[in-house]
């Protein structure tokens, strides 16, 4: 058992039975008198451990004056989810302040983040540099409209806003409840309750041009409702009613899509010629057809008919602005290597 392990099965110990004598402490580490002597000393000057000996109980024990306060060893290394929830919550955390306002409320947070990713302030930071989170075509939202939703959400107010609907090109002023935050694909998004619309919408923050929080009451959506209506569609568009489309992957691509996750509902499939088949809902075709274009000739949609024609569509679209020359040599694809 190395170092690192006993000392934190030392502190475990402790927590779970209040008090561990010396010789409980050598029959579960398995080491030498002395070895355990300079483990607990390590704890107590170096880890700042609140352990003391107690003659009375005749073990080792948390002191007194540590009591309600809360005491967690230095994290050496992270699980992958837990290191990159960590320096994700930091970057975001460090993002949204790109123009000071937000200072004062997040530098508790990136404070308690940073003490997590090391034992001293210059640990951590060498930890955030040898690791590299790219986030591409990020969107950043203003932090005066990040804070003023957060604070609708919080104090249960409603939100009066100016918003740019890309779609259709027109900028309308809104009133809505929001429900919750939601951050897809480095882009911020609000699902609210549209009190134009009389439903549920998904909004994004980058999109807001003005905004004002009003004294009325947001309207309350159970979250169980804001999950069927907002959650069951391909990515970011929403929708409860969705269709399932179904993709067949050529052999080279077949090799990352199988370990992707495109829905938490999909459902894949190899085939026997080597191909791999996935389905996948959607209630928008949208962002379904961004990422079945993405991988070129190595993806064929087998069905419904109607993403096979939007599909066919576009490829032909893009196809028409790329006409050879006739001196041009033929091109070959390679839009599917990855590394």
């Amino acid at each position: 058992m190395t170092k690192t392990a006993r000392v934190y099965r030392i502190e475990m110990l402790i927590k779970a039975r209040g008090h561990v004598s010396f010789r409980e402490l050598l029959d579960e580490l398995e080491v030498s008198p002395a070895t355990l002597k300079r483990d607990l000393e390590y704890l107590r000057d170096q880890l700042d451990a609140p352990i003391e000996y107690d003659r009375f109980l005749n073990g080792y024990k948390f002191g007194a004056e540590f009591r309600g306060r809360k005491h967690e060893l230095p994290g050496l290394w992270f699980s992958e989810r837990e290191l990159y929830s960590l320096l994700m919550t930091h970057q975001l955390l460090s993002e949204l302040d790109g123009q000071g306002t937000l200072s004062r409320h997040l530098q508790p947070l990136l404070e308690r983040v940073h003490q997590m990713l090391g034992t001293t302030d210059a640990e951590a930071k060498a930890i955030v540099k040898r690791v590299k989170i790219i986030s591409p075509a990020r969107r950043p939202v203003p932090s005066k409209f990040f804070e003023l939703i957060g604070e609708a959400l919080v104090k249960r107010r409603r939100v009066a806003m100016r918003y740019f609907s890309r779609g259709r090109g027109e900028v309308g002023q809104r009133e809505v409840s929001p429900q919750r935050l939601v951050h897809y694909r480095n882009t911020w998004y609000m699902d609210a309750w549209c009190h134009r619309s009389e439903g549920l919408r998904r909004f994004a923050l980058d999109a807001i041009e003005d905004a004002s929080l009003l004294e009325s009451r947001a309207k309350d959506v159970p979250l169980k409702q804001v999950e069927a209506e907002m959650d069951g569609g391909y990515g970011i568009y929403a929708g409860a009613k969705t269709q399932w489309a179904k993709l067949v992957f050529e052999p080279q691509a077949a090799q990352w899509v199988s370990r992707e996750e495109w829905h938490p509902r999909q459902r894949g499939r190899w085939l026997d010629d080597g191909r791999y088949e996935i389905q996948v809902p959607y209630a928008d075709a949208t962002e379904l057809a961004m990422d079945i274009l993405r991988h070129g000739d190595q993806v064929r949609v087998v069905e419904p008919e109607t993403l096979v024609d939007q599909v066919r569509a576009a490829l032909a679209s893009a196809s028409a602005r790329y006409v050879p020359s006739t001196n041009s040599p033929p091109l070959r694809s390679s839009i599917s290597a990855r590394h």
